[in-house]
Order: structure tokens, then sequence, then C-alpha cells
């Protein structure tokens, strides 16, 4: 049968909008896996955005006009974060890689009143442009923060054995190529039943592409780097894990051992 000019023009048309969600997905696909943009959105707008405190959302517009806003902890990957660091009853915390401070906001504002955080990041003047909104929200005092590389001082904490155990959270969202040394000294730190976050672990889900599939170059860069972690982590009897598609994929360790 002939196409008629008008089913021509409706297909185009119906062909144009699925690129263009298309396109639209790849955009916010680093910080949310799922198929739809749309149901991506309902549970922001349904779940998050009423729960986030004013602190945080404040962070959160202003990290977004920041050039690197994409290495920022999604809105919901937040929420995640402050609930289970409350269900863990967390008190002694650390994070490494920082940028502004959206998640380490979302900890200090789940910690006790004498809760610590040390957070470490090789760029203070990220820190710094969040710095006076986690003042604000009257939490600065709970973190200790350190400018420069985390291994020097992981490696110093690890040298002490009274600071083995003593971590009841730390959350890593940094550069991923250490992710395998991070976590060779994480694991001493953190007490017995608590809990190391991995970011990034499904990596914008080229995880799953063939190797030859097209890719940003930080993502292909840092792939390799993933994939390694995931599989070391699978096979580490030390920790249960708990891999979950939230934000770009953050996966849960609990020290068994």
């Amino acid at each position: 049968m002939a196409t008629t000019t008008t089913e021509a023009t409706t297909t185009t048309n119906g062909e144009d909008q699925k690129q263009s969600q298309n396109l639209r997905h790849q955009e916010v696909g680093h910080k949310s896996l799922l198929q739809s943009d749309d149901l991506y959105q309902y549970i922001l707008e349904t779940s998050v955005y009423p729960r986030e405190p004013e602190s945080m959302k404040e962070l959160r517009e202003v990290t977004a006009k920041h050039p690197w806003n994409i290495m920022t902890t999604s809105a919901d990957e937040g929420q995640f974060l402050n609930m289970l660091i409350k269900l863990v009853n967390a008190k002694n915390t650390m994070e490494i890689g920082v940028y502004t401070g959206y998640s380490l906001l979302a900890t200090a504002l789940a910690l006790p009143e004498d809760g610590k955080i040390l957070a470490m990041d090789v760029n203070r003047e990220n820190y710094e442009l969040g710095l006076p909104i986690i003042e604000k929200a009257g939490v600065a005092h709970k973190i200790d923060f350190r400018e420069g590389p985390a291994l020097p001082v992981l490696d110093q904490l690890v040298a002490d054995e009274k600071n083995h155990g003593t971590y009841d959270f730390i959350f890593v969202d940094a550069d991923k190529d250490n992710y395998i040394n991070y976590h060779k000294r994480l694991i001493d730190l953190v007490k017995v039943g608590g809990v190391i976050g991995y970011d990034n672990t499904l990596w914008n889900g080229s995880v799953v592409a063939p190797a030859d599939a097209p890719m940003r170059k930080y993502v292909r860069y840092y792939r390799d780097f993933v994939l390694e972690l995931n599989k070391a982590l699978a096979a580490d009897p030390r920790i249960e894990i708990c891999m979950l598609p939230v934000g770009d994929g953050i996966t849960i360790c609990r020290r068994i051992s």
C-alpha cells in the first residue's frame, strides 16, 4: 500500500519525538538509569522534591549552574543516603569526593548533633561554593574537610590500629581509577556491620555496553575501572553487597568480617 502524505508526516513526527526523547534521556542518563525520563521525573516530583530539605534544594540549584554539575549526586540518591545513614544509626562517617557538597549535606543533616564526617576532595574551591549553605543549615561543625588526595590520609588512618573498625558509614564518589585502592583501605576502617557506598557502579549504563559502543571519552576511560571494582566487590567474602540502580548506580557494602 502506498503511504499517504499525512501518514508519512505522522510517522516522521513520531520518529522525531522518539529521537528527541532519546536525546533528553542521554543528557539525564548519567543520573538516572530508568528507561523513561517521565518516570524519573515522577519519582522526583512525588517522592524527592516535596521532602527535600530547603538547604539541599538551595545547594542543588546552585550546583546546577556550575559547569561541572554532572559530578553532583542526584536528588533521589541524596534522599537515599540520608535515609540509609539514619537506618544504620551512623555517627562517625567519611566521604571521599565532595564536589559542592550535596551528598555531604545529606549526610550531615542525617547525623546526630555530635556526628562527624571526614570529607576529602582535591578541590576546596568547589566545596566552598556550597559551604555557605552548609553553614546556614547549621551542620558545618560536623565536617572535617581535608583538601588533597584521599589515599595518603587513608594510609595514615590505617597505620594506626586505633582507627580500625571505627567508621559507621563511608561514601565514595571520586576518581574511579582508585576505587580498588580505596576499598583495600576502607575495609579496615569501617566497622563490622558498617556500610560503604560506592557511587557510579553502573557508570552511565556502559558496564553492559559493547567495548566498541559510542561513549563519551570520560565514560570510556573509567569504564574498565568500574568493571574491575564490581568484579572485586562481588568476590569479596568480607562484605555483603547490594547494587542499586539509584542515580548512576550505587553499590552498598556491609562489612561482615
